[in-house]
């Protein structure tokens, strides 16, 4: 599902105070659980690039020392869920502007995934406001 270096649900961020976008910004990205057995869901995370961009997501580790490093891509968990799922995006915006110097200390978006679909989510970002859309 892949495709050109990237995978199949990608975001962007722009600063709309300065006109730019924004940089290193930690994002995680949040799915369905794997199977029905187990309702833990499957986390990814990615910085924004110089660009604003995520493109690729890594697995995010449970924080569990002993635990095994996650193997799965996005792209393999996306394979396994059947039918429209939803899933969410969690911008740290604090990390970004400051703790002290933003209303939004996260931006969150929920959003329906369909079998086979790509996504594209971009977020207009400021220290007081947060608006969305689906990309193309």
């Amino acid at each position: 599902m892949a495709t050109h270096g990237k995978d199949p649900i990608t975001c962007h961020v722009l600063d709309t105070t300065s006109g730019r976008p924004a940089k290193s910004i930690r994002v995680l990205l949040e799915g369905p659980s794997q199977s029905s057995t187990s309702s833990t869901p499957k986390t990814f995370e990615s910085l924004t690039d110089e660009d604003g961009r995520v493109r690729v997501w890594q697995p995010c580790s449970t924080g569990d020392a002993s635990a095994e490093a996650p193997v799965h891509t996005l792209a393999d968990v996306l394979k396994t869920v059947k039918g429209p799922s939803r899933w969410t995006l969690r911008f740290d915006t604090a990390g970004y502007f400051g703790d002290e110097s933003t209303f939004f200390p996260e931006a969150t978006i929920v959003f329906r995934v369909e079998e086979g679909q790509t996504y594209h989510v971009p977020l207009l970002l400021s220290p007081y406001s947060y608006t969305t859309y689906r990309g193309s």
